[in-house]
């Protein structure tokens, strides 16, 4: 076996060791740590295909990997951050709102694996799981009873959760991440700059701006579909 196959699965595995660390530290009720670790486990699921396609060892074992590991760090790290931290004074109601993001993420990694035609991707169908579990708990951490008073935020949160399992699973087009590749480099400038400036963006504002971008991704695709079909109906006419 080709060492270098070992090396992304590495970065793969971390996050999901991080998704667990993160379900540990919200059972002891240490929640913005468990925030940071799904944050970690994100850096992780991103460095893996970054790793994975320089050494050129993408793999179909790495894509389920990959899958698997994002139903913990992504799935069931936020399901039950949420639960521990909101919803368990809702008895069963909570169960079920907490439940949701589990479910739709693994709904949502299922579909991605059975419609993956090679080992990278133009546009992804649904919002990713990583990043409907960054927008959640960059809302608890920098706005949850900090920003908005405990009513209106536990609405804010009830709306999140149904809106974001819902777009999980919807066709909306949502556009990739740029390809740290030579090949990719000058085709995706555009979006890398646009990734600069964002991280750049969420840095100066120490995290405040991670929330907003999140949402203006999501809006992002409801967006793009409107604008096609506006597009279809116009040329019909």
């Amino acid at each position: 076996m080709d060492s270098r196959k070992f090396i992304p699965s590495l970065f793969t595995l971390l996050n999901a060791v991080c998704g667990f660390i993160s379900i540990i530290e919200s059972s002891m009720g240490h929640f913005d740590q468990a925030c940071y670790f799904i944050v970690y486990a994100s850096l992780f699921d991103a460095f893996d295909g970054l790793v994975a396609r320089a050494l050129r060892t993408s793999s179909e074992f790495g894509v389920e990997l990959d899958s698997l590991s994002d139903v913990v760090s992504f799935g069931a790290a936020p399901s039950f951050l949420l639960y521990s931290m909101h919803f368990q004074k809702l008895d069963g109601i909570g169960i079920f709102l907490s439940v949701l993001i589990l479910s739709f993420a693994a709904i949502r990694l299922a579909r991605f694996n059975i419609e993956l035609v090679g080992f990278d991707k133009n546009v992804f169908y649904g919002v990713p799981v990583p990043l409907s579990a960054v927008t959640i708990i960059s809302y608890l951490l920098f706005y949850h009873n900090k920003v908005f008073d405990a009513n209106l935020s536990s609405i804010v949160i009830i709306v999140l959760v149904i809106l974001l399992s819902i777009l999980m699973v919807s066709k909306f087009k949502y556009p990739t991440l740029p390809k740290f590749t030579k090949k990719n480099f000058r085709k995706d400038k555009f979006k890398l700059a646009a990734l600069l400036i964002l991280i750049i963006i969420s840095l100066i504002s120490k995290g405040y701006a991670l929330f907003i971008i999140c949402i203006l991704y999501l809006l992002s695709g409801v967006a793009i579909y409107t604008f096609s079909k506006l597009r279809l109906l116009y040329k019909i006419r």
